[in-house]
């Protein structure tokens, strides 16, 4: 027996992956319906690559009740406003936007690193997804932290522009033809121009002088992770169509050694380790597309601190960093709590 599933915003970017990814993992689904905004009412999309076909319905006019879970990625306007139905009709919300991780009732979740928190989605039923940067970051520091504690993390982001939508992406397929044919390459979703170019700029600017995506970083590795981390981030738009990178910089309380670190990550759940010290020997976004794994490469010690370390860190960010993180949540969820597959 499996569930009744329910994928809000399945006509964009995280929510076409997150059926894809539920069809790829063969998720228990007994029924699966697809919603999104009254726009995208009658489209008809792929569920996967399983012969099955969806018509898109109205989500205003969505009746959840009956319904296990449903996976959202309509961004925090909309799920402010359908969410709590959803989960007072007892479908339970396992949510993509920011609205909710920061609420203290609500967990926020990265299966490989804080599964028992799934535990307090009985508050709301509703439960979070981190943001894409930081999701892909504390898988990476999770099996160190446990082995000599991290005391501080210095990280800078290279975030590609389908973290931004499609309207991302367009801008920089639009922007690198318009420059390749002496056309103007006017910036409308980003800041400045994306082509050939980076912006250190993502989200809003807070009064500190970071930006809202540099702060989720910092809250939401102490919420999910450690309190006691401190973190500092740098979060940059590249030109890149799909994965996100991260150069991370870590301080330890306890001695942990290169050899010993890349031993543990090697082992870690959700992580891939690819570090050979030649031409090529690492992962670059080019190489994650399409693939479940974060993975680890450059990994070296930092002379410059004790017990400090250095590496790279590369992810799918629709995948590990949106939709395999919330079809992750629903397995657990299934498992521990909702029980009913056979």
């Amino acid at each position: 027996m499996g569930y009744r599933i329910v994928v809000a915003g399945a006509t964009g970017n995280v929510g076409r992956e997150m059926l894809n990814i539920l069809a790829e993992r063969q998720f228990p689904v007994d029924e699966i319906a697809a919603v999104a905004s009254s726009r995208s009412q009658g489209e008809v999309i792929d569920f996967g690559d399983s012969g099955k076909t969806l018509k898109v319905q109205n989500i205003e006019n969505f009746d959840p009740k009956g319904w296990d879970m449903a996976l959202f990625a309509i961004g925090s306007e909309g799920t402010k406003l359908h969410a709590p139905r959803f989960a007072a009709a007892g479908c339970t919300v396992i949510d993509n936007s920011s609205l909710y991780r920061m609420d203290p009732d609500v967990p926020l979740i990265v299966p490989e690193v804080n599964p028992e928190a799934i535990a307090g989605y009985r508050a709301k039923n509703i439960i979070a997804n981190p943001n894409c940067s930081t999701a892909q970051m504390v898988v990476a520091l999770k099996p160190l932290h446990d082995f000599a504690k991290i005391k501080r993390v210095v990280v800078a982001t290279y975030q590609s522009v389908s973290g931004a939508g499609k309207a991302g992406m367009d801008e920089l397929f639009e922007q690198s033809r318009n420059i390749f044919v002496g056309d103007s390459a006017e910036a409308k979703t980003f800041t400045k121009q994306i082509a050939f170019n980076v912006i250190p700029h993502i989200d809003s600017f807070l009064d500190d002088g970071s930006t809202k995506e540099e702060w989720k970083m910092v809250v939401e590795t102490k919420k999910i992770l450690d309190p006691k981390i401190k973190v500092t981030a740098t979060c940059v738009r590249v030109p890149v169509f799909v994965g996100h990178s991260e150069a991370i910089n870590i301080e330890f309380e306890n001695e942990i050694s290169a050899a010993q670190a890349k031993r543990i990550l090697r082992e870690a759940p959700g992580i891939m380790l690819v570090d050979k010290h030649e031409d090529g020997g690492y992962v670059t976004p080019v190489e994650c597309v399409g693939d479940y794994a974060t993975f680890i490469s450059r990994v070296r010690e930092d002379s410059t601190v004790d017990n400090g370390l250095s590496l790279w860190c590369v992810s799918d960010n629709l995948r590990k960093g949106a939709a395999l993180n919330a079809v992750q949540i629903a397995e657990l969820l299934g498992r521990r709590h909702l029980k009913k597959a056979a």
